[in-house]
């Protein structure tokens, strides 16, 4: 008995593996993706401005980026005791208006670096309603809890938001020819936009994105069909009833590596797996002589992969 219908995919043309340069960019999915991807030690960089929902937000920053175009005291605004940028998420944020300035800097300075060496882009959308700031009239990619009559909100027609894509890829492009482009819808649903309204921006997304992949550059990993029409039930949401839980991450994680990770890499990425396991494992008895022949294991299985990939950092890995 069949009890679900399953999305066909199969295996991409220039797959990731550890000598992969990857960049991501994007929603809140991206994190999910990317936690996946740091905890199996593979190189890059993501969203070095935090997490951008809708395409305008990432195309700016990619912009400044490649024409390294510096931010001013004339970019940041200060409320709530805060200093804050309408480009990046509030996790920039910082009561301090130099800090917050060198770290949007520092951030739009790697962001080229990676760009110029990166060999796959992952981008995620998360939605194509944007709010325009009225005494700007600059789109934002985040509105910082500024009260909403600043703002209008606007949907994003299938239109503006392929031109912004297309731009993105120009942008990217003119610094690094060769580099691959994955997109990716959010599975996340924005219901404080509403029912019929999240399903329309998600539309506008998915149809974007088929109309600019025009070569074999240009991919897309379809992570929002896949728990709309795969895993389909309230079980594999979060208590919000919002956001993927984490099974359906894994679900969704295994299968963009089946598509995406070049397999020859499988046998590293569970050693990996066994050594971060191991780094969180916390003993009984942390003098005894079982202990200590663990973690005489463990560092053995460190530098095996070291060996070999002296780019993974095992000291600096999260729990």
């Amino acid at each position: 008995m069949n009890l679900l219908t399953k999305i066909l995919l199969s295996k991409a043309q220039n797959q990731i593996d550890y000598s992969s340069q990857l960049m991501l960019l994007g929603s809140c999915f991206s994190e999910n993706i990317g936690a996946k991807l740091e905890h199996y030690k593979f190189q890059g960089l993501q969203n070095p401005f935090g997490i951008l929902f809708h395409p305008l937000a990432i195309e700016k920053l990619i912009q400044r980026a490649v024409q390294e175009n510096v931010y001013t005291e004339d970019d940041v605004f200060f409320i709530n005791e805060q200093w804050h940028c309408f480009d990046a998420h509030s996790e920039l944020n910082n009561p301090s208006k130099q800090k917050l300035i060198l770290d949007l800097n520092l951030a739009v300075d790697q962001t080229l670096v990676q760009l110029k060496q990166a060999s796959h882009v992952i981008i995620t959308l998360g939605t194509a309603w944007v709010y325009r700031n009225t005494s700007s009239t600059k789109v934002v990619a985040n509105c910082h809890k500024v009260p909403q009559i600043n703002f209008t909100k606007k949907l994003l027609s299938v239109v503006e938001v392929k031109e912004s894509l297309q731009r993105i890829i120009t942008l990217a492009k003119s610094v690094n020819p060769e580099v691959q482009f994955i997109f990716t819808v959010s599975p996340v649903r924005h219901l404080k936009d509403g029912f019929v309204q999240n399903q329309l921006s998600k539309a506008h997304l998915i149809s974007a994105i088929h109309q600019v992949i025009d070569s074999d550059s240009i991919s897309y990993f379809p992570s929002y069909e896949i728990m709309m029409d795969e895993l389909r039930d309230y079980r594999f949401y979060a208590k919000d009833m919002i956001h993927p839980s984490e099974i359906a991450i894994e679900y969704i994680w295994e299968k963009f590596s089946e598509v995406w990770i070049d397999e020859t890499i499988n046998g590293v990425m569970k050693k990996v797996d066994e050594v971060k396991r191991g780094l969180q494992h916390r003993a009984f008895n942390p003098e005894g002589e079982a202990h200590q022949k663990f973690l005489t294991s463990l560092a053995q299985k460190i530098a095996y992969i070291q060996n070999e990939y002296p780019f993974m950092d095992f000291k600096t890995s999260k729990a």
